[in-house]
C-alpha cells in the first residue's frame, strides 16, 4: 500500500481525491500526519499555489516534524490548485476562485451577476497538480470544459458544482452523480495522469 500526503484538509476535496485514486494508494490528509499550519496562496498562477502548497509540506516532512509519519513512509507529497475560467470574464475568477467574493454562496452569487445576460457562458475548470517525490517536483493538469447556468441547479458538490454544466451533459456538476462528476471532473483528469507516475 502506497502512503501519499495530499496538501489539503478540505473535506470534499478529500473524499474526490480518495474514491478517485487507486485501491493501493492510501491518501492522507493534512490532518492525519499533524500538520495544522494555514498555508498561504500568495501565487499568482494554479501552477505556483498548486506547487507552493506541496513544496511547504514536503519541506516541513523533511525537517522531521510530524509527529506521525516520516518522510520514508510515503511515496509523495501532492497538492492541487484548481481555477474556474470564464470566457466571458477574461479568465476571472481564475487562481481566486475560491475566494472571488468571500464565500462559496457569495462567490456563485458573483458569477450569477457577472454574466447576467450574457448569451456567452463558456466557461472551464482547470486543476494543476504538484507531486513531489524524493525531492523532485512533477506537475499535471485536467481540464473539463463547460457551460455556466443561469440558476444554480442540484444539491451535491460543492463550490462552483451547482453552476458548471460540463460539455456533453445536460446536469450541472451538482446534479451529476459523484462517481460520474469523478469520471469527468478537471480534478479527476488531472490525477488520472498522476496515478501512472507514482
Amino acid at each position: 500500500m502506497k502512503k501519499l500526503v495530499f496538501a489539503s484538509n478540505n473535506a470534499h476535496k478529500l473524499q474526490e481525491v480518495r474514491a478517485i485514486m487507486p485501491p493501493d494508494v492510501e491518501v492522507l490528509s493534512l490532518r492525519d500526519i499533524g500538520f495544522h499550519d494555514e498555508i498561504e496562496e500568495t501565487g499568482t498562477t494554479l501552477e505556483a499555489n498548486s506547487a507552493l502548497k506541496a513544496q511547504t509540506v514536503y519541506n516541513w516532512l523533511e525537517s522531521q516534524q510530524s509527529p506521525i509519519v516520516s518522510l520514508s513512509d510515503i511515496a509523495g507529497v501532492f497538492a492541487d490548485d484548481t481555477g474556474l475560467e470564464i470566457d466571458a470574464l477574461n479568465g476571472e475568477p481564475g487562481v481566486y476562485t475560491a475566494r472571488w467574493a468571500g464565500e462559496p454562496a457569495a462567490n456563485r452569487a458573483k458569477a450569477l451577476s457577472e454574466l447576467k445576460g450574457n448569451p456567452n457562458r463558456g466557461a472551464q475548470f482547470r486543476a494543476v497538480i504538484t507531486l513531489i517525490q524524493n525531492g523532485q517536483m512533477t506537475q499535471v493538469e485536467g481540464i473539463v470544459r463547460g457551460q455556466m447556468a443561469t440558476e444554480e441547479r442540484g444539491e451535491k458538490g460543492f463550490g462552483y458544482d451547482s453552476l458548471f454544466i460540463p460539455s456533453g451533459y445536460d446536469k450541472t456538476f451538482a446534479q451529476l452523480p459523484s462517481e460520474t462528476k469523478n469520471q469527468i471532473s478537471h480534478r479527476g483528469r488531472a490525477l488520472a495522469k498522476l496515478v501512472p507516475i507514482l
